[in-house]
């Protein structure tokens, strides 16, 4: 058993939040390396890259669980075999579009589906899972869920590490943004939308 075969997605719980802040130190420095430098990835987490409690608590943010290598197997079959986090993202009906609870730039005011985007925000993934489809997974059941609480369209502020995964996804890029950091440097990230129901 593989890939996406060992992953569950569940809805994440205040308590995941220490093992989220590990997954995401461990995702921005094993995978955004290549496109940003030291010192922004390190102004980067200790302002936007982080746990966002506001979208564990409106209950839209996502985690990857990996079941242990042993869980298949028919002699352990009713046990309950040990889970790790391996990824985490989320949507949001507010307005912020980046940003951790750190981030001070955050708008919490309601969105309407009927005329605004809902937000896709916060992914990350274990550099021990990249590129296996936990983020595809992640993101689907973003969308899924968005569109079932009405929204027609989704927009995102991606770095420029996931813009590549959800470009493949049919995003489309709006605008560059570039975000100030607390250290000095600046993050630029990509403004990006999709429509849930694309026209023909």
């Amino acid at each position: 058993m593989t890939g996406t075969q060992r992953i569950r997605l569940r809805l994440a719980e205040p308590g995941d939040a220490p093992v989220l802040r590990e997954l995401i130190e461990a995702s921005v420095r094993g995978l955004q390396a290549e496109d940003y430098t030291p010192a922004q990835i390190e102004g980067a987490l200790q302002t936007v890259f982080g746990v966002d409690s506001q979208l564990i608590a409106d209950g839209t943010y996502i985690v990857a669980e990996a079941r242990s290598r042993s869980e298949g197997n028919a002699l352990h079959a009713n046990v309950n075999a040990e889970r790790t986090i391996v990824g985490c993202g989320g949507w949001s009906k507010r307005k912020t579009l980046y940003g951790s609870d750190h981030w001070t730039g955050r708008e919490d005011a309601l969105l309407d589906p009927q005329r605004d985007a809902a937000k896709i925000r916060a992914f990350f993934i274990h550099p021990a899972w990249a590129r296996q489809g936990v983020g595809s997974m992640i993101l689907q059941a973003c969308e899924e869920a968005a569109c079932a609480a009405g929204f027609t369209r989704y927009e995102m502020g991606a770095t420029l590490t996931g813009a590549k995964l959800f470009g493949a996804k049919g995003y489309v890029p709006v605008k560059p943004i570039s975000i100030p950091l607390g250290n000095g440097e600046t993050l630029l990230v990509i403004h990006m939308e999709k429509l849930a129901y694309p026209t023909l």
